[in-house]
Order: structure tokens, then C-alpha cells, then sequence
């Protein structure tokens, strides 16, 4: 398990300092790094079941059955949300070794980038609130670097607008880790909701919840906390645009409100239903911002937020049946629904970003009035943005339409008609939104003379592209039942059951 953390951090380092004396080391050396932890990732996805792992940094022992060491925990969800990482990350590095050659300073960018998957593996694998935080702040310190690695005018800007507000969300974060401390004297998860099933007066405990809800909210983007993410999202190098998207705002913002909601708090139906309302305006105010905009990357920063509000709304729906204690069979696939669609999401949307890369890699512009009649010349990177069109969009048969349903399925199960509806009226929004951008990107040849000849990009950024598209397809299998039991059910139980995360960690 300390590998994850260790095995990127070190690759830094060896970057900084070898990378300056060995031409091209950086970015073989960064590809088979990734390339390490996906096979490890990928290995404990398989092995972990419904196993909880833990492992005590130090080894240090709980005295009393309190834990007083570093704790770093798997189990099936985050398992899950660790695969994703590694397996975005290798394809992003991959992709990078032609994309970042129009950049100077190339050991700067694959060092950040190894420092941002350490901080996010870190995030994930944290069993204590104090060291998702200084993950968090790695992670998130070497994405601010890398929104602003052009260094030109809009780069940073952008990245000053997300220092800002992810300053802020630190703040909250950390203020409500504090009182969490002040209160429990123990910064442990599990600890943690062993102290807070005692019971503390209802004021405090939703002071607390609202802290924590806000300053992750903000690291995710949800609304009304998104402020920051079009413009990051769209100023920075394509790469980071698909980490960020694809990756960051889940494993530091997503997972972990899910987490510390499910396995750290009890539920309670105000929160659910709160945690339900933010992802439901995420969704719908998402897509209509979205289907406005002209330029590619803006286009699919703001399908984020409204995709991210699918997750909410599944997730916030689970929470909902669970605090009132009814239809658990439907809470598990409300749940089940959100997972399914954070690990799609995290494979078209990363997909649509590097699409977006390769088109203004080639003709030099993100503006879809500029492009037209891309098809021919860019067959490859043609193919793969239609089957992430498709994806995103919720046709059949890709691994969108399938989490969606789910979604859909579980929210009138639940009785809860208007946001069915809402979901799929959102998703029709979504596909007009992009059967735009494949028509004005590769179609419509209007404007051909006005734009410079267009050729496909390099191969290393083909084949991060068609790997994606491929894995897009392949994710339609976790609605098959075998599959779904041996990847989705362990990390639905998990956060179904709270009992069975602390009890291997506190031996409860």
C-alpha cells in the first residue's frame, strides 16, 4: 500500500535530478512509474473483495483499541478510485511525451505530475482526516503549478482564481477537521464515528457536516462552489485538463465527501437531502452553461460540474432511503449508480479532454466556429471523441447509458419522479451539446478554407486516446451482474456498512 505514495514520490525526485543530465528521461521514466502502479492498482482491485486492508505507517499498534499510528486503508471502494488514478495517469503520461514538446521546461511538468498522483493515491489511502490533508494540499499545489504551467495571461489568471478558492476550501476544511479534533480527540475515520455515535448535540454535528461538506464541494466543483473549474479546466495543457476533470475533482473532492459521509458521520435525511439538492443543480445548471459555449475545453469543463451532479444526486439518494431506514435493496443501487457513473465519467471525460488536445495540437485553436471537417484528415482522433460523445451522452450501447439508467432507475424505485425526469432531460441536453461539437468539429466543412491543413496527431497521443475509447466500451460490462458483483459490490457494501470499515481498523 505505501507504494502508491512512495513509488510517484520518488520518481520526483529522481526526475529533478537525473532528468537533467539524461535527455528524455522524464518521460519514459514518469510512463513506467504509472505503468508500475496500474499493475498494482489493478492487482488489488482483484484481490481485495470484501476485505478491508490495513496498513499502521510505523507500526504502531492501537493501545486500548485506539489508534494512535498513521493509518493508510483499503478496501473495495477505494481500491476502486486508486485504479482509476493510476490508469488515467499512465495514458495522460503517455499522451504527454508528443503533446508536451511545445512547452519549455518538460522536467518541471512530469515532476508536478508525479508529486499530484502521490498527493491523490495519499488522499485516497488515508485512513485520518490530518493526512487527507496534507495530501490533498501535495495534490492540489501541483495542480495549481500545472493550470498555470503556459505562463501566459489566461494560464494565470486561472490558476490565481483557483488558489484562491482552493485556499479557501482548505481553510474550511481544515477548520472543520479542528473542531472534529476539538471535540473527538482522535483523528482517525474510524475513531472518529465510534465518538460521534455517543452523540453530540445536533448544532455542532451540523456545523461540522456543513464545513466539510463546503470545502470538498469547492475541491469538486459542485455548485454553487464551481467557480473556479471552467477556467482552470480550460487554461490548463491538455493533459492536466483530462487529470483534472478525469481524476482530481473525484479522488479529492467526490470520494471524499462519500467516504467521510458514509464511514466517518452517521446519516442524517437533512444532510442527504442537501448532498441531493447540490448534485441536482450541479446537473442541471451544469449542462445549461454548458451548451452555450464555443470553445471545446470550456464546453467540457462545464459538462463536469454537470456530470459530477449525477454522482450527488445518486449518491445523495442512497443517503436519503438509509437515514430513513427503508428500500436499503434500492439505496445499494442508488449507490451503486453513482459509483458506476464516477468511473465512466473518469474515462469519457478524460478521453473528451484529449481529444480537445489533439484537435488544438493540430490546427491550433479550441474555438468549434474556427474547425470543420476534421474527420478526414483526423480519422483517429474522430473515432475516439465520437464513442466519448456517445458515452457521455448516454447512448446504448456505452458504459454511460448504463450508470445512467441505473441513476434513473433507482430514483423513480425511490419515488422520487421529478429527478428522474430531471436526469433524463438533462441528458438529452447533453447529447444536443455534443452532437454540436462532433458536428461544427468534423463535419461541417463550411469554414475549411479559413483554417490551416489539418494532419492526425503523433502516435504516443493515438494511443492514449484509443485505449480510452476502448475502455469505454469494456465499462458497459459492470452492469453484467458477475462483473458488477466482483468490482461495484464490494465498495456498495462498504459504504452501506459502516461497521465492517472500523471494525477492521479499531478491531471493534
Amino acid at each position: 500500500m505505501p507504494l502508491f505514495v512512495v513509488t510517484p514520490l520518488a520518481a520526483t525526485f529522481l526526475i529533478m535530478i537525473v532528468g537533467r543530465f539524461v535527455k528524455d528521461f522524464n518521460k519514459y521514466y514518469t510512463s513506467l512509474t504509472l505503468l508500475f502502479l496500474v499493475i498494482i492498482s489493478f492487482s488489488c482491485l482483484f484481490n481485495i473483495g470484501e476485505n478491508v486492508d490495513v496498513y499502521k505507517v510505523g507500526g504502531w499498534q492501537p493501545i486500548n483499541k485506539i489508534p494512535i499510528g498513521i493509518y493508510m486503508v483499503m478496501d473495495g471502494f477505494s481500491a476502486i478510485v486508486v485504479c482509476i488514478i493510476n490508469l488515467i495517469g499512465f495514458l495522460v503520461a503517455i499522451y504527454s511525451i508528443s503533446y508536451i514538446k511545445r512547452y519549455t521546461s518538460e522536467n518541471y511538468f512530469y515532476a508536478l505530475f508525479c508529486l499530484m498522483i502521490a498527493g491523490m493515491n495519499g488522499v485516497v489511502l488515508s485512513g485520518d482526516l490530518f493526512n487527507i490533508f496534507v495530501f490533498l494540499e501535495i495534490s492540489v499545489i501541483s495542480a495549481y503549478s500545472l493550470v498555470a504551467f503556459g505562463v501566459e495571461k489566461n494560464e494565470l489568471e486561472a490558476s490565481f482564481k483557483y488558489q484562491v478558492l482552493g485556499s479557501i476550501a482548505s481553510f474550511l476544511i481544515l477548520f472543520g477537521i479542528g473542531f472534529i479534533y476539538w471535540k473527538t480527540k482522535t483523528l482517525n475515520i474510524a475513531d472518529i464515528r465510534e465518538a460521534f455515535k455517543t452523540g453530540y448535540d445536533k448544532s455542532f454535528y451540523l456545523f461540522v457536516q456543513l464545513l466539510i461538506l463546503s470545502g470538498f464541494g469547492l475541491k469538486a466543483a459542485i455548485m454553487p462552489f464551481h467557480a473556479w473549474l471552467p477556467d482552470a479546466h480550460s487554461s490548463a495543457p491538455s493533459p492536466i485538463s483530462a487529470m483534472l476533470s478525469g481524476v482530481f475533482i473525484k479522488a479529492v473532492g467526490i470520494y471524499v465527501i462519500i467516504r467521510l459521509f458514509f464511514n466517518m458521520f452517521v446519516i442524517t435525511e437533512s444532510m442527504a437531502i442537501l448532498i441531493t439538492t447540490l448534485g441536482t443543480l450541479s446537473m442541471v445548471i451544469g449542462v445549461f452553461l454548458a451548451i452555450g459555449q464555443w470553445d471545446i475545453k470550456r464546453l467540457l469543463a462545464y459538462h463536469s460540474i454537470s456530470q459530477m451532479g449525477y454522482v450527488m444526486l445518486s449518491i445523495g439518494i442512497g443517503m436519503i432511503l438509509i437515514s430513513r431506514g427503508v428500500k436499503q435493496e434500492v439505496a445499494a443501487l442508488a449507490i451503486a449508480g453513482g459509483i458506476f457513473h464516477l468511473i465512466n465519467h473518469a474515462a469519457f471525460k478524460g478521453l473528451l479532454f484529449l481529444n480537445a488536445g489533439a484537435i488544438e495540437y493540430t490546427i491550433g485553436t479550441r474555438n468549434l466556429k474556427e474547425m470543420g471537417g476534421l474527420a478526414k484528415s483526423m480519422p483517429a482522433t474522430s473515432a475516439t471523441s465520437f464513442v466519448a460523445s456517445m458515452s457521455i451522452s448516454g447512448i446504448p450501447p456505452f458504459n454511460g447509458f448504463f450508470s445512467k439508467l441505473i441513476i434513473i432507475v433507482a430514483a423513480i424505485t425511490a419515488k422520487f419522479y421529478l429527478l428522474a425526469a430531471l436526469a433524463v432531460i438533462v441528458s438529452i441536453i447533453t447529447l444536443a451539446s455534443f452532437l454540436k461539437f462532433q458536428r461544427y468539429a468534423f463535419y461541417d466543412k463550411s469554414d475549411e478554407d479559413k483554417r490551416p491543413e489539418a494532419k492526425e496527431v503523433p502516435y504516443p497521443m493515438i494511443f492514449s486516446m484509443i485505449v480510452l475509447s476502448i475502455v469505454c466500451l469494456l465499462l458497459s460490462l459492470l452492469a453484467v451482474p458477475v462483473v458488477r458483483d466482483a468490482v461495484l459490490t464490494p465498495a456498495i457494501n462498504i459504504l452501506m456498512d459502516p461497521l465492517k470499515y472500523s471494525s477492521q481498523i479499531i478491531g471493534l
